[in-house]
């Protein structure tokens, strides 16, 4: 309990209503059923330029929702990496930070860290609250899969294994009638 709470006074201060709740126990469920694509744009800290919906449009796409200073987030990026290097280029994958803009120099330091092969992106400040696209998700780590249209078709709060993420990408997959093993359409959002 000591070292928990060790980490947890190492988070950064961010401005009020800003700053994501670790989230370690995981709690999966349906994303919310809008039936519309979920619209964002994000700055790309791996690759430079933007990461929008509509480079993830044609494939299934995992996004997961983290923090730099958070132990969780660490281990739910290696499960996303090892996912990518299975998935990849059937799969989009990309890692959404939840911190505020001037903390995207951390955020490259992490993705380099962390050799990270698939897009980092910086969450604008709705979604970082809690609001946007995404509404809900501003606990870390966090994961939602997209469908080819570009619709969330699930989420889960808390950290998932390597076990769980394939099993909630295959489940969406047979949902929308993805055909494991096919190839899909370019995506310019996997590398």
């Amino acid at each position: 309990m000591v070292l928990s709470l060790g980490i947890a006074a190492c988070a950064p201060a961010a401005p009020e209503g800003e700053t994501p709740t670790a989230s370690p126990l995981a709690s999966a469920g349906e994303a919310p059923a809008s039936g519309d694509a979920v619209v964002f744009q994000w700055p790309n800290v791996t690759g430079g330029g933007q990461i929008s919906n509509a480079d993830l449009a044609g494939r299934v796409s995992v996004l997961v929702f983290v923090t730099t200073y958070d132990v969780p987030s660490q281990a739910q990026v290696r499960f996303l990496t090892q996912l990518s290097r299975d998935h990849v280029p059937r799969l989009n994958v990309v890692a959404v930070v939840l911190e505020p803009p001037e903390h995207q120099p951390m955020a490259a330091a992490y993705a380099s860290t962390l050799d990270l092969k698939y897009p980092v992106v910086m969450a604008d400040a709705a979604t970082i609250r809690g609001e946007g696209p995404f509404a809900g998700l501003h606990h870390v780590p966090a994961v939602a899969i997209l469908d080819r249209q570009g619709r969330e078709r699930f989420r889960n709060l808390g950290l998932m294994d390597q076990a769980a993420l394939e099993a909630a990408v295959v489940k969406v997959e047979e949902e929308t009638g993805v055909k494991q093993g096919v190839p899909e359409p370019a995506s310019s959002a996997t590398k």
